[in-house]
């Protein structure tokens, strides 16, 4: 099991923000228990992974009203939804999964340049609409501090949709985020990473795919053998 002193050091450092950066993505911007007493009733996008885990239990331990969207697709392993799914049961957080036909996106599937930033563009689209029609009109989701504008597309899309990223407005880097993850862990009384604080980062499928190739079943099957899954 991955351990967190394996965890790469740039865990630890702060990425500065950038051209694409939203006023909802500001780094240092606001600490996360300020906009937790503000914004009592907020869905999130929910990924499975670290960062939307750490804000899932932070709104429940505020006593915030929240529910977890994820978007599932083609373009991830089916591992993540079941990380999806043992991480809202173990924090009693209604999670709803949207099924979402990314192979139907020609202009996400032509897999051109800026193929993440249409893709995140569309997933929080996805969302934003599904929070709305239960009665959340703010969205969130677990952007930290680490993650870098410069080499991220879908800060773009975040900004565009009017998320709101409270890890990273709170300065948070990824090493911060599992150490607060991993208390949460403690004092709820769970397993080590029974909310996936040691959970290594990994990117969706369509990132195997080369820029310019289509992608399809046949070439995100190859991405899964190529990955193992």
């Amino acid at each position: 099991m991955t351990t967190e002193l394996e965890f790469p050091d740039y865990e630890s450092q702060l990425a500065a923000d950038g051209p694409d950066t939203g006023p909802g993505q500001q780094l240092g911007a606001e600490p996360l228990d300020q906009f937790l007493a503000r914004e009592r009733r907020f869905a999130v996008a929910f990924s499975g992974g670290t960062d939307s885990a750490l804000l899932l239990a932070a709104a429940k331990q505020a006593g915030c009203t929240v529910a977890a969207y994820m978007v599932k697709t083609a373009f991830q392993p089916q591992f993540e939804l079941e990380d999806a799914r043992t991480v809202a049961q173990a924090l009693e957080v209604p999670l709803a999964v949207v099924e979402a036909d990314v192979l139907a996106q020609a202009d996400i599937c032509a897999n051109p340049q800026d193929r993440c930033y249409l893709c995140k563009r569309f997933i929080f689209q996805t969302v934003a609409n599904a929070a709305a029609a239960d009665g959340f009109a703010l969205v969130a989701d677990g952007t930290n501090g680490t993650d870098n504008p410069a080499r991220r597309p879908g800060f773009k899309a975040l900004a565009e949709a009017g998320v709101v990223s409270p890890l990273r407005r709170a300065g948070l880097s990824k090493a911060e985020v599992r150490r607060r993850l991993r208390e949460q862990e403690r004092t709820r009384g769970l397993a080590p990473n029974a909310l996936k604080s040691a959970k290594p980062s990994f990117p969706c499928l369509a990132v195997f795919v080369p820029e310019g190739c289509q992608i399809n079943e046949a070439s995100l099957a190859a991405a899964r053998e190529a990955r193992g899954l």
